[in-house]
């Protein structure tokens, strides 16, 4: 039903100024910058190489910029909502509701680009926030060309981000959690893990190369009646050490590079600039080793 995490969308109050700063920590220009028409909105999109990264601000008169004016005055910047990619948008809303959650028609969309004015159309269909959950969850089917949003390629591939590693929710009802991206969202489910010396559980669902991860209290904690809360992203770099150093050139408050929590793994965390979004940087582990084949049949 899905077939990759379309992309992902962090609310900003000054658009220009969190585009350069963006550009600034990936380490790569914006593939796209643009208006839409009609819904009171202007965004900033990074294309990576599984995903992409929408900066939204509110712009002008729109039903959809006022409700983000509301949102930047209550809450302020941060991560506002996750996409996912349906290869049939009409078939994945009816299995949906089939399986229970409340998600409207699709919905037909529409931004240009304001400096060459190209164009892409896609089609959302929104759950609401009782089905997602609490956060902002939808589902997009694109009718433009992938190509209609280019790749834009870095001045230091070596340090720059390439991907999007995992996007992180708080949650306190983890078994409800994995009753909707596991059974009804159909998400694969790759870790169920708990860590009874923090009382923590964590989540990890799969979709197009990148890690839905979401975690909580084992007890559920004060409030286990709590919505989910999109909290924050991790990106995948080559090169952590490369990283850390443009990172930290181009301004950023960055912490020195150390062991990730996924043994060969290898991280920094950036404390500030991303527009509320705790930022994590990561360099993968290397590949294991091919077990060499024997050169000759065994005897026997």
């Amino acid at each position: 039903m899905f077939d990759r995490l379309d992309h992902v969308i962090v609310a900003v109050a000054d658009l220009p100024a969190a585009s350069e700063r963006y550009a600034a920590l990936l380490g790569r220009p914006p593939s796209w910058q643009g208006e839409h028409p009609g819904a009171g909105t202007a965004n900033t999109l990074f294309r990576l190489d599984n995903t992409y990264l929408e900066l939204l601000a509110p712009l002008g008169e729109g039903a959809v910029g006022d409700r983000l004016r509301e949102r930047l005055s209550t809450d302020g910047e941060g991560l506002l909502g996750l996409a996912f990619g349906a290869p049939d948008l009409a078939t994945a809303v009816a299995t949906l509701r089939a399986r229970g959650l409340s998600i409207s028609d699709p919905q037909p969309g529409r931004g240009s680009d304001g400096e060459t004015g190209a164009e892409r159309r896609w089609e959302n269909a929104f759950f609401t926030p009782e089905s997602s959950r609490g956060p902002l969850v939808f589902a997009i089917q694109h009718h433009s060309p992938a190509d209609a949003l280019p790749l834009r390629s870095p001045a230091e591939p070596a340090s720059a981000v390439a991907g999007l590693d995992h996007v992180v929710l708080m949650c306190a009802d983890l078994d409800g959690a994995r009753a909707l991206y596991g059974d009804a969202l159909g998400l694969r489910l790759a870790l169920d893990r708990r860590f009874e010396e923090r009382g923590t559980r964590i989540l990890f669902f799969r979709v197009g190369g990148a890690t839905v991860e979401i975690a909580g209290p084992i007890d559920g904690g004060p409030d286990p009646d709590a919505p989910d809360r999109l909290w924050g992203l991790a990106y995948r770099v080559p090169d952590a050490d490369a990283a850390a150093r443009r990172v930290a050139a181009a301004g950023f408050d960055v912490t020195e590079v150390s062991p990730g929590r996924k043994r060969g793994t290898r991280v920094c965390t950036v404390r500030d600039g991303t527009a509320g979004v705790p930022t994590l940087l990561i360099e993968p582990a290397p590949p294991a080793p091919d077990t060499p084949l024997p050169t000759s049949a065994p005897e026997g």
